[in-house]
């Protein structure tokens, strides 16, 4: 099992890349990723539909398609090199193990004709070996954890509502324990005061078993709820990544700034902003920088070469900050 200290970083990504093969050519769904997240600590991936979020959490967890025709990079989880691990070790050792996800759209991902005790106890007995009535136990104690009835674990996932599936699967990636969970859109189906009680179940989650969180979505006003760390994706690059404070008060890129922009605040009368044009294809991604059609900055340099990511603190993939190198 893959362990992690105190003091290390949980999880840290250098140059990762996933490209999938389809009939026109490849799509660079990740395209040299880099970011990483602290212990007991959360980071909020955001980005357009397309962008390569849900990607990136296949990547991070290797649950791959068969049409993968890159699959490259480095993946530290708890100082171990993940990618170098075999399929079999990994799925030992690191997938729900060390790391576990809530999937989108929990009904999908439940099956209808098992109960909900047995798909939640299932994990800690294909991965820790107990026996059934342990494994119920633990069900019944990650329940309590996440406010379902205890005797919801004999029902079927049909007859819950869709806050108490989301809870269902939150128990079920809670329940071997993980150092991680990644949440892919845990609330995109779910009204407003259903999506506040699941953050407040993931806030005192992570208070409790020191719980570390990447949280995928395209909402930025729930997504502050839980953010530490801030990462936005575009066209399957991280183009910036910053503490939560900064971002939400000053984003940096151009990009990052429309997407600011374009989200009602409670007190202020700016008038909301939206981004012309549409996203660039990750079947033939342009040269230079990839938000260059659709940036209001843009310049000579931004045709010509990609921008750097990392400099001297600064993340942020935009020419505009090339006098802070």
């Amino acid at each position: 099992m893959v362990t992690t200290t105190s003091t290390d970083k949980i999880l840290k990504i250098e140059d990762l890349k996933l490209y999938f093969k389809v009939e026109q050519g490849d799509v660079q769904a990740v395209d040299g990723v880099d970011f990483d997240l602290n212990n007991n600590s959360s980071v909020v991936i955001l980005g357009e539909s397309g962008c390569g979020k849900s990607s990136l959490a296949k990547a991070i967890l290797r649950l791959l398609p068969r049409n993968v025709s890159k699959y490259e990079g480095k993946v530290w989880f708890g100082g171990q090199d993940i990618m170098q691990l075999d399929d079999e070790a990994y799925r030992r050792n690191v997938r729900w193990v060390g790391m576990s996800m809530v999937p989108q759209a929990a009904l999908n991902s439940l099956n209808p004709v098992l109960r909900i005790g047995d798909q939640v106890a299932e994990p800690v007995v294909v991965h820790h070996g107990l026996k059934k009535d342990e494994a119920w136990r633990m069900a019944r104690r990650m329940f309590q954890h996440v406010g379902v009835p205890e005797d919801f674990l004999m029902r079927y996932p049909f007859e819950l509502s869709g806050g108490m599936r989301q809870r269902s699967a939150i128990a079920m990636a809670l329940v071997t324990l993980p150092n991680l969970i990644i949440l892919d859109e845990p609330t995109s189906a779910l009204d407003l005061l259903t999506q506040a009680n699941i953050f407040n179940v993931l806030k005192r989650i992570k208070e409790e078993f020191g719980t570390s969180y990447i949280l995928i979505t395209h909402d930025i006003a729930t997504s502050s709820e839980l953010a530490d760390n801030v990462a936005v994706m575009y066209a399957g690059q991280m183009v910036e990544v910053s503490d939560a404070k900064r971002f939400f008060n000053e984003p940096l890129h151009p990009y990052s700034q429309k997407l600011m922009a374009s989200v009602p605040r409670l007190h202020g009368n700016d008038e909301l902003e939206f981004i012309k044009g549409q996203p660039p294809s990750l079947l033939n991604p342009p040269t230079g920088c990839r938000f260059k059609s659709r940036c209001p900055s843009r310049f000579e340099k931004c045709d010509e070469e990609p921008p750097i990511f990392k400099r001297d603190g600064i993340n942020v993939r935009c020419w505009l900050y090339e006098e802070n190198v």
